[in-house]
């Protein structure tokens, strides 16, 4: 396990005060990064559920945040995190879209949205860690 995870699982699993998946995804990263938590949670908090209209999946949208906060925007580094994530979710990258899947497959929405919010997690930690940005 990593602090990165294991700090969304802990914020996945609070019901108070309620965290977003975007806010799940971008927390564990923040006391290293150098913003205080407040700050992200306010940036945050109108891009859970997809935007708050289920377009760009918040906790993808979020993970692409946290990438640029620590320097990785070059295109090869986010295709790979798009690649992996499409390829993971059949190609899938919206909100409605990955919980209708989700839904199809008998997947309930908070299971789902955890299980996204842990793999962008791992996701991001692992392609910092290859950058050596942490």
């Amino acid at each position: 396990m990593s602090k990165y995870l294991d700090r969304a699982k802990e914020l996945r699993a609070q019901t108070e005060p309620r965290i977003n998946c975007a806010q799940a995804v971008i927390l564990p990263f923040m006391e290293d990064a150098g913003v205080d938590e407040k700050t992200a949670m306010a940036l945050f908090s109108n891009f859970g559920g997809g935007l708050k209209r289920a377009a760009a999946c918040g906790a993808i949208t979020a993970g692409i945040a946290v990438l640029g906060l620590y320097g990785v925007d070059d295109p090869s580094s986010i295709g790979e995190y798009y690649g992996q994530l499409r390829e993971q979710y059949d190609n899938h990258l919206e909100c409605a879209d990955l919980l209708k899947a989700a839904a199809e497959n008998g997947i309930p929405k908070k299971a789902h949205c955890d299980a996204l919010v842990f793999e962008c997690v791992r996701l991001v930690e692992e392609i910092l860690r290859n950058r050596r940005k942490i």
